[in-house]
């Protein structure tokens, strides 16, 4: 489960992370080795450890039909993905991360809770109690 409290990052870990974010989507975007299997995904967030030295990507796949597959591939591209973040963003940085990608699940929870509560059978309130 993806850390709620931003405040304990410092700045320069959140500055680190909306690069990684920001370039990791282009990487996405441009996918030219079909890792994605043209499914859209977006990086939902990105968390750095304090060193700097991994990168916690969580990946958005709403509209996917095999998440799980989806995930296993972009895994098994991890050193190629690290390789096209290294050539975007090596000479502003010093270490290009350890990559570790998750599912980021917030969204697909939000919409069972909606869904949920739109199902929901609430009598209406008596008059009168």
């Amino acid at each position: 489960m993806r850390d709620i409290c931003t405040m304990a990052e410092t700045t320069r870990q959140q500055k680190y992370s909306k690069l990684v974010q920001k370039e990791l989507s282009e990487i996405f975007l441009r996918d030219k080795r079909g890792i994605l299997d043209n499914a859209f995904i977006t990086i939902a967030d990105v968390r750095m450890s304090p060193d700097l030295s991994v990168a916690r990507v969580y990946i958005s796949m709403l509209l996917a039909k095999e998440k799980d597959r989806i995930l296993d591939n972009i895994n098994d591209h991890k050193s190629e993905i690290r390789k096209a973040l290294g050539n975007r963003i090596g000479k502003q940085v010093r270490i290009i991360p350890e990559l570790i990608f998750f599912k980021d699940e917030v969204e697909e929870n939000a919409s069972r809770i909606e869904e949920l509560i739109k199902n929901l059978n609430i009598p209406p309130e008596r008059k009168g109690d």
